[in-house]
Protein backbone atom coordinates (compact mmCIF):
# COMPACT_ATOMS: atom_id res chain seq x y z
CA UNK A 1 0.00 0.00 0.00
CA UNK A 2 1.42 3.77 -1.09
CA UNK A 3 1.41 6.45 1.15
CA UNK A 4 -0.86 8.25 -0.80
CA UNK A 5 -3.65 5.09 -0.56
CA UNK A 6 -2.89 5.21 2.72
CA UNK A 7 -3.12 9.24 3.00
CA UNK A 8 -6.47 9.09 1.01
CA UNK A 9 -7.58 6.47 3.50
CA UNK A 10 -6.55 8.67 6.88
CA UNK A 11 -8.64 11.59 5.26
CA UNK A 12 -12.25 9.51 4.19
CA UNK A 13 -11.87 8.14 8.16
CA UNK A 14 -11.24 11.33 9.32
CA UNK A 15 -14.31 12.56 7.63
CA UNK A 16 -16.64 9.41 8.22
CA UNK A 17 -15.58 9.54 12.09
CA UNK A 18 -16.36 13.21 12.60
CA UNK A 19 -19.73 13.22 10.95
CA UNK A 20 -22.46 13.00 13.64
CA UNK A 21 -24.13 9.48 13.95
CA UNK A 22 -24.97 6.91 16.76
CA UNK A 23 -21.35 6.61 17.41
CA UNK A 24 -20.86 10.34 18.30
CA UNK A 25 -24.32 10.88 20.33
CA UNK A 26 -23.35 7.75 22.54
CA UNK A 27 -19.84 9.53 23.14
CA UNK A 28 -21.16 12.67 23.83
CA UNK A 29 -24.41 10.91 25.82
CA UNK A 30 -21.75 9.54 28.06
CA UNK A 31 -19.33 11.88 28.23
CA UNK A 32 -21.93 14.25 29.77
CA UNK A 33 -23.41 11.85 32.25
CA UNK A 34 -20.54 9.79 33.32
CA UNK A 35 -17.14 11.68 32.18
CA UNK A 36 -14.41 11.04 30.20
CA UNK A 37 -13.23 7.85 31.85
CA UNK A 38 -16.32 6.03 31.69
CA UNK A 39 -17.32 6.89 28.50
CA UNK A 40 -13.75 5.73 27.09
CA UNK A 41 -15.32 2.16 28.11
CA UNK A 42 -18.20 2.60 26.24
CA UNK A 43 -15.55 4.12 23.03
CA UNK A 44 -13.61 0.91 23.41
CA UNK A 45 -17.18 -1.13 22.81
CA UNK A 46 -17.84 1.19 19.97
CA UNK A 47 -14.32 0.36 18.28
CA UNK A 48 -14.49 -3.54 19.17
CA UNK A 49 -18.19 -3.07 16.46
CA UNK A 50 -16.14 -0.98 14.58
CA UNK A 51 -13.26 -3.42 14.08
CA UNK A 52 -16.33 -6.36 13.12
CA UNK A 53 -17.83 -4.06 10.80
CA UNK A 54 -14.49 -3.51 9.30
CA UNK A 55 -14.02 -7.48 8.92
CA UNK A 56 -17.33 -8.27 7.80
CA UNK A 57 -16.72 -5.83 5.00
CA UNK A 58 -13.21 -6.65 4.25
CA UNK A 59 -14.27 -10.61 4.29
CA UNK A 60 -17.04 -10.26 1.66
CA UNK A 61 -19.94 -10.98 4.20
CA UNK A 62 -21.01 -7.07 4.03
CA UNK A 63 -21.37 -8.16 0.30
CA UNK A 64 -23.52 -11.16 0.89
CA UNK A 65 -25.63 -9.28 3.33
CA UNK A 66 -25.96 -6.73 0.25
CA UNK A 67 -27.07 -9.40 -2.09
CA UNK A 68 -29.76 -11.10 0.10
CA UNK A 69 -32.46 -8.88 1.40
CA UNK A 70 -33.87 -10.71 4.22
CA UNK A 71 -30.57 -10.37 5.87
CA UNK A 72 -29.86 -7.30 5.02
CA UNK A 73 -33.46 -6.47 6.40
CA UNK A 74 -33.07 -8.47 9.72
CA UNK A 75 -29.51 -6.51 10.33
CA UNK A 76 -31.59 -3.35 9.75
CA UNK A 77 -34.16 -4.16 12.08
CA UNK A 78 -31.98 -5.19 14.80
CA UNK A 79 -29.90 -2.22 14.47
CA UNK A 80 -32.67 0.36 14.21
CA UNK A 81 -34.73 -1.13 17.09
CA UNK A 82 -31.58 -1.24 19.40
CA UNK A 83 -30.58 2.67 18.94
CA UNK A 84 -34.54 2.97 19.89
CA UNK A 85 -34.24 1.14 22.83
CA UNK A 86 -31.05 2.97 23.75
CA UNK A 87 -33.02 6.25 23.21
CA UNK A 88 -35.97 5.19 25.58
CA UNK A 89 -33.85 3.84 28.02
CA UNK A 90 -31.75 7.48 27.99
CA UNK A 91 -34.60 8.94 27.58
CA UNK A 92 -36.33 7.92 31.23
CA UNK A 93 -33.57 7.98 32.47
CA UNK A 94 -33.48 9.84 36.34
CA UNK A 95 -30.80 11.99 37.18
CA UNK A 96 -27.86 11.10 38.23
CA UNK A 97 -26.97 12.66 42.05
CA UNK A 98 -23.37 13.60 41.49
CA UNK A 99 -22.24 14.37 45.00
CA UNK A 100 -22.66 10.73 45.74
CA UNK A 101 -21.65 9.81 42.40
CA UNK A 102 -17.95 10.96 43.61
CA UNK A 103 -18.15 8.92 46.94
CA UNK A 104 -18.82 5.58 44.74
CA UNK A 105 -16.15 6.30 41.89
CA UNK A 106 -14.43 3.33 42.77
CA UNK A 107 -17.05 1.19 43.41
CA UNK A 108 -20.28 1.50 41.74
CA UNK A 109 -21.98 -2.38 43.12
CA UNK A 110 -21.82 0.15 46.63
CA UNK A 111 -23.96 3.18 44.53
CA UNK A 112 -27.47 3.93 45.72
CA UNK A 113 -30.44 2.84 43.31
CA UNK A 114 -30.90 6.43 42.49
CA UNK A 115 -27.66 6.34 40.53
CA UNK A 116 -27.89 4.73 37.07
CA UNK A 117 -24.81 4.41 36.20
CA UNK A 118 -23.73 1.33 33.77
CA UNK A 119 -21.52 -1.22 34.78
CA UNK A 120 -17.90 -1.12 32.62
CA UNK A 121 -19.29 -4.74 30.52
CA UNK A 122 -22.55 -2.75 30.39
CA UNK A 123 -20.72 -0.32 28.52
CA UNK A 124 -18.81 -1.89 26.81
CA UNK A 125 -21.51 -4.22 25.65
CA UNK A 126 -23.94 -1.10 24.27
CA UNK A 127 -21.15 0.70 22.52
CA UNK A 128 -19.93 -2.61 20.67
CA UNK A 129 -23.64 -3.09 19.64
CA UNK A 130 -24.52 0.34 18.75
CA UNK A 131 -21.67 0.20 15.74
CA UNK A 132 -21.94 -3.50 15.16
CA UNK A 133 -25.58 -3.82 14.82
CA UNK A 134 -25.56 -0.45 12.17
CA UNK A 135 -26.50 -1.50 8.81
CA UNK A 136 -25.11 1.68 7.13
CA UNK A 137 -22.20 1.20 8.65
CA UNK A 138 -21.85 -2.27 6.73
CA UNK A 139 -22.89 -0.32 3.67
CA UNK A 140 -20.67 2.49 4.06
CA UNK A 141 -17.58 0.13 4.50
CA UNK A 142 -18.51 -2.31 1.68
CA UNK A 143 -18.41 0.85 -0.49
CA UNK A 144 -15.50 2.62 0.47
CA UNK A 145 -13.06 0.01 1.42
CA UNK A 146 -12.44 -1.73 -2.02
CA UNK A 147 -11.42 1.78 -3.35
CA UNK A 148 -8.18 1.35 -0.91
CA UNK A 149 -7.13 -2.32 -0.99
CA UNK A 150 -4.86 -3.65 -4.20
CA UNK A 151 -6.26 -6.69 -5.30
CA UNK A 152 -2.36 -7.75 -6.67
CA UNK A 153 -1.29 -7.44 -3.23
CA UNK A 154 -1.76 -9.48 -0.21
CA UNK A 155 -4.93 -8.50 1.34
CA UNK A 156 -4.64 -9.13 5.42
CA UNK A 157 -1.87 -6.59 5.76
CA UNK A 158 -3.88 -4.04 3.83
CA UNK A 159 -7.25 -5.01 5.77
CA UNK A 160 -5.13 -4.49 8.74
CA UNK A 161 -3.52 -1.29 8.12
CA UNK A 162 -6.77 0.02 7.74
CA UNK A 163 -8.13 -0.96 10.35
CA UNK A 164 -5.92 0.21 12.63
CA UNK A 165 -6.05 3.32 10.82
CA UNK A 166 -9.88 3.74 11.56
CA UNK A 167 -9.87 2.81 14.83
CA UNK A 168 -6.90 5.24 15.86
CA UNK A 169 -8.57 8.27 14.53
CA UNK A 170 -12.19 6.92 15.22
CA UNK A 171 -10.89 6.68 19.27
CA UNK A 172 -9.15 9.70 18.70
CA UNK A 173 -12.79 11.67 17.35
CA UNK A 174 -15.16 9.99 20.28
CA UNK A 175 -12.89 10.81 22.52
CA UNK A 176 -13.03 14.41 21.37
CA UNK A 177 -16.79 14.11 21.48
CA UNK A 178 -16.52 12.91 25.47
CA UNK A 179 -14.48 15.49 26.25
CA UNK A 180 -16.32 18.22 24.48
CA UNK A 181 -19.39 16.71 26.51
CA UNK A 182 -18.19 16.35 29.68
CA UNK A 183 -16.89 19.74 29.72
CA UNK A 184 -20.29 20.84 29.59
CA UNK A 185 -20.68 19.12 33.37
CA UNK A 186 -20.75 22.12 35.45
CA UNK A 187 -23.74 23.08 34.04
CA UNK A 188 -25.29 20.07 34.30
CA UNK A 189 -25.67 19.23 38.08
CA UNK A 190 -28.64 20.00 38.53
CA UNK A 191 -31.47 17.27 37.97
CA UNK A 192 -33.56 19.41 35.86
CA UNK A 193 -30.94 19.97 33.52
CA UNK A 194 -30.00 16.55 33.70
CA UNK A 195 -33.27 15.64 32.46
CA UNK A 196 -33.31 18.21 29.71
CA UNK A 197 -29.99 16.08 28.63
CA UNK A 198 -31.60 12.59 28.59
CA UNK A 199 -34.21 13.96 26.75
CA UNK A 200 -32.51 15.39 24.04
CA UNK A 201 -29.84 12.32 23.29
CA UNK A 202 -32.63 10.01 23.97
CA UNK A 203 -34.43 11.81 21.21
CA UNK A 204 -31.51 11.33 19.28
CA UNK A 205 -30.59 8.40 19.32
CA UNK A 206 -34.27 7.61 18.36
CA UNK A 207 -34.33 10.00 15.56
CA UNK A 208 -31.18 7.43 14.37
CA UNK A 209 -32.53 4.41 14.54
CA UNK A 210 -36.13 5.06 13.21
CA UNK A 211 -33.53 7.01 10.17
CA UNK A 212 -31.88 2.76 9.93
CA UNK A 213 -35.45 1.77 8.92
CA UNK A 214 -34.82 3.58 5.14
CA UNK A 215 -30.93 2.04 4.46
CA UNK A 216 -31.60 0.84 1.47
CA UNK A 217 -29.02 -2.65 -0.08
CA UNK A 218 -27.42 -0.62 -2.71
CA UNK A 219 -23.94 0.68 -1.61
CA UNK A 220 -24.54 3.59 -4.23
CA UNK A 221 -27.50 5.29 -2.58
CA UNK A 222 -24.80 6.03 0.35
CA UNK A 223 -23.06 9.15 1.00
Amino acid sequence: MSFATWFSFFCAACLIAISPGSGAILSMSHGLAYGVKRASVTILGLQLGLLLVLLIAGAGVGSLLLASETAFSIVKILGASYLIYLGLQQFFAKPVDKQVDQQVMGDLSNAPSTIAIPRFASRVLTGFLTNASNPKGIVFMVAVLPNFIDSRAAILPQLSILAVTMVVVDTSVMHGYAILAASLQRWMRHPRAQTIQNRLFGSVLMLVGASLFFVKRDASVVV
